[in-house]
C-alpha cells in the first residue's frame, strides 16, 4: 500500500502563504488534498490527475497544486490565506490517506 506523508503546516497570518508537501512512496498520478476544520465536514481542496488540475470553490484562484515526479511529491501552494483555511490538511489517493498536517491562521 502506498504511504503518503504530509508536511509544511503551521501557524500563518491572514494574507500569508504556506506550501504543503505530500510525499508518496508510490506514484503521484492521482493525488487529492482535503481538509477538515473543527466541527465541520471534510472539504475537497484540490486534485491532480495526470496533467489535469481541479480545485474546490473555496480555494480556487488562491491555491495551486503541483507535482514533482522526481521527488514523488505533490505540493499545495496556499496564498492569500484567510481564517477559513484553518484546518487539518491531508493528501490521499484511491487507496491511502496521510495523517495530515495542521494549518492554523491567526494574527
Amino acid at each position: 500500500q502506498v504511504q503518503l506523508v504530509e508536511s509544511g503546516g503551521g501557524l500563518v497570518q491572514p494574507g500569508g502563504s504556506l506550501r504543503l508537501s505530500c510525499v508518496s512512496s508510490g506514484d503521484t498520478f492521482s493525488i487529492s488534498w482535503w481538509r477538515q476544520a473543527p466541527g465541520k465536514e471534510r472539504e475537497f481542496v484540490a486534485r491532480i490527475y495526470g496533467e489535469s488540475l481541479l480545485y474546490g470553490d473555496m480555494v480556487k484562484g488562491r491555491f495551486t497544486i503541483s507535482r514533482d515526479r522526481a521527488k514523488n511529491t505533490v505540493y499545495l501552494q496556499m496564498n492569500s490565506i484567510n481564517d477559513e483555511d484553518t484546518a487539518v490538511y491531508w493528501c490521499e489517493n484511491l487507496d491511502s490517506r496521510g495523517r495530515g498536517t495542521q494549518v492554523t491562521v491567526s494574527s
